[in-house]
């Protein structure tokens, strides 16, 4: 379910549903990325950036989700209304 309300400011996501409010940093949406990009180096073992300094610099919205562009160039995962809920409850 699509949010009601959502920006970008001072480089946090900000999400809002009927019942619940979320912001997110950039450094914290960007190491849960589920690109197949970000999802191949899970495997190898190597850390996709966890730059504390990462901002969110835009979004693009998407009938299920967003695209998220970060300040490191990284700008491939999208991040489907479920996954971005559930990563604001802190599961």
């Amino acid at each position: 379910m699509m949010p009601n309300a959502l920006a970008v400011r001072d480089g946090k996501l900000l999400l809002r549903w009927g019942d619940a409010d979320f912001e997110f940093a950039g450094d914290n949406l960007r190491v849960r990325c589920r690109c197949a990009e970000c999802r191949a180096d899970a495997l190898r073992g190597t850390v996709s950036s966890s730059d504390s300094d990462i901002k969110v610099l835009a979004i693009t919205p998407l009938g299920y989700g967003l695209q998220v562009h970060f300040s490191d160039g990284h700008n491939r995962g999208i991040y489907p209304w479920a996954y971005l809920r559930d990563i604001g409850r802190g599961f």
